[in-house]
């Protein structure tokens, strides 16, 4: 078994602060394990390849796939591939350093890990792997209500970095969501998110005809799939089937997880209304974003009553094909609220040059969640703190070659972003 095989398979561990994201490397023996890593894959496209071979066909699909045929996700791609930076050169003599601010916290890149809805169908046990490599790399991580572990344990995983994200709850007055938000408070929840883009659940066909039910059920079918890969059955194994935990206090003691899912999918569904994100920006006193937001107008809407932050996607690409992609957007709701939010671009960053592209456009950061769950899929616990180190690394080398001394300096370059929405666009 060669070095990089011995690094990337079950065994052996890697150091997930080693790198210029966090501390440097312990030992000499880390360091050459990290540069192992990086030659055998560079980029989070080589990770995708490397899960598609690795992960049974349901997790992959699970992890790579959207709404209709994909053309949401492939259209994202495109777009920010589109978008052309031009440098300026004679004053940076060496990579700068990434750091950002967001809502008063420091963080050593303005790189997030993005709300997953069920990551542990992908890969059990995801939402730990996630927790503990942000907090290693001091970025933040979005931890989604509907996952294998509660806040509370979230928080202990990632105290410095964790935002909580949360889906409508609307039942018995907002009963549960507004506890949800209660406990996230208590536990050192820094942000909290309130998804708006998922009114109703549209069709992922990958997902279907790969035989994923819902709710998650290791079906015959699923389970002579997944013994096809031994990584995915040791972390089942690890950490069991994905349940999410942090609703365990209200759904009825011993119950199945079909009946718990059906009293879940009682409780929680639709997109919150304007009045619901008053009631929730008055319940809580920290830093509120919304999640999902395309127009213009809905963004100003949103900052008029008190919302801190704003995150511009199209979910990645996984609800309707017909959406604008995100980064077309970006600029007209940068135009109409100037500073008085903090922007964060979401749907198909693959690099660090996409981060700074999103960053050139408008947003004060990027959060990424397909390419965090190929980095699983290729390389279990240790792919996420693999996957900041690229994208951190990749995102300083383009600040060097753009004419950067700092993020914020991303602000000013020249851009030619030719699928622009214009604010006038929106008019009517």
């Amino acid at each position: 078994m060669n070095a990089v095989n011995k690094i990337a398979g079950q065994g052996g561990k890697v150091s997930q602060q080693a790198g210029t994201t966090g501390m440097q490397p312990q030992s000499t023996r880390e360091a050459e394990e990290r540069l192992a890593l990086t030659r055998a894959f560079p980029t989070a496209m080589d990770l995708r390849e490397r899960a598609r071979r690795l992960m049974p066909n349901f997790a992959f699909e699970y992890m790579d796939g959207g709404a209709g045929n994909d053309t949401n996700i492939k259209r994202n791609w495109a777009a920010l591939d589109g978008v052309e930076l031009v440098p300026r050169y004679g004053k940076v003599a060496e990579p700068p350093p990434a750091e950002c601010t967001l809502f008063g916290r420091s963080y050593s890149a303005p790189i997030g890990i993005a709300p997953i809805g069920g990551p542990g169908t992908s890969f059990p046990g995801a939402e730990t792997y996630f927790a503990k490599a942000a907090q290693a790399a001091r970025i933040p991580y979005a931890l989604g209500v509907l996952s294998g572990i509660d806040v509370e344990r979230g928080a202990e995983l990632a105290p410095d970095v964790l935002w909580f994200q949360l889906y409508r709850f609307f039942r018995n007055e907002h009963k549960i969501g507004l506890d949800l938000t209660r406990r996230a408070k208590d536990a050192g929840a820094h942000v909290l998110i309130l998804t708006i883009d998922t009114p109703v659940r549209t069709t992922r066909p990958r997902e279907t005809k790969s035989g994923i039910v819902n709710p998650f059920k290791l079906t015959m079918r699923l389970r002579l799939d997944a013994l096809t890969s031994p990584r995915w059955m040791m972390s089942l194994a690890r950490n069991g089937i994905p349940r999410f935990v942090s609703l365990n206090p209200y759904v009825p003691a011993n119950i199945s997880l079909a009946d718990s899912a059906n009293f879940i999918r009682r409780e929680q569904g639709g997109a919150f209304t304007w009045e619901e994100i008053a009631r929730y920006r008055d319940h809580w006193k920290g830093p509120l974003v919304l999640k999902g937001v395309l127009h213009p107008s809905d963004a100003e809407r949103a900052i008029a009553m008190g919302v801190d932050g704003l995150f511009v996607t199209n979910h990645g690409g996984r609800q309707i094909e017909a959406l604008p992609t995100s980064i077309d957007t970006l600029p007209a709701i940068k135009a109409a609220t100037g500073n008085r939010a903090t922007l964060i671009f979401d749907s198909g960053v693959r690099s660090g040059v996409d981060v700074a592209r999103a960053i050139a456009c408008g947003a004060d950061c990027a959060f990424a969640g397909k390419s965090f769950l190929w980095s699983l899929g290729a390389l279990g616990e240790k792919g996420p703190g693999h996957l900041i180190h690229l994208y951190t690394e990749d995102l300083r080398a383009s600040l060097g070659q753009l004419g950067c001394l700092s993020v914020d300096e991303l602000h000013g370059l020249t851009v030619r972003h030719p699928g622009a929405w214009r604010l006038q666009d929106f008019a009517g």
